[in-house]
C-alpha cells in the first residue's frame, strides 16, 4: 500500500477528484491548508492599504492505494491540476506499513 499526498490549486479539486474516480479511486482525503513554494505570496490592495499574502491557499488530497494503481493515479493527478503556471503543486508518494478499516477490523488492500 502507498499514501500519496498531492498539493494542488483550488480551483482544480474537481478535475482531479474526477480524474482518480475516472481511474477508480473510490475514496480521499480533502484538506483546505495555506503554503508557500516559489510563488512566494503575491501583494493585494485592500481600502488603499497594500499588503503581502504570504501564505496562498492550496489544496491536500491523500489517497490511500495499492502499489499497482500508483502510476495511474499520478498521471491523472498530473493531467488533471496541470495549468503551465508556477504552484501548480507536488505530488508525494509514500510507504503506508498497515491499513485497518475501523469499522469490520479488515486489513491490507481490503481496508480501502
Amino acid at each position: 500500500m502507498k499514501m500519496l499526498t498531492a498539493i494542488i490549486k483550488p480551483f482544480k479539486l474537481d478535475a482531479v477528484r474526477e480524474a482518480l474516480a475516472d481511474i477508480g479511486v473510490q475514496g480521499m482525503t480533502v484538506t483546505e491548508v495555506r503554503g508557500f513554494g516559489r510563488q512566494k505570496g503575491h501583494t493585494e490592495l485592500y481600502r488603499g492599504a497594500e499588503y503581502t499574502v504570504d501564505l496562498l491557499p492550496k489544496i491536500k488530497l491523500e489517497v490511500a492505494l495499492p502499489e499497482d494503481m500508483i502510476d495511474r493515479a499520478v498521471e491523472a493527478i498530473q493531467s488533471a491540476a496541470k495549468t503551465g503556471q508556477i504552484g501548480d503543486g507536488k505530488i508525494f508518494i509514500s510507504t503506508l506499513e498497515q491499513t485497518v478499516r475501523i469499522r469490520t477490523g479488515e486489513t491490507g488492500d481490503g481496508a480501502v
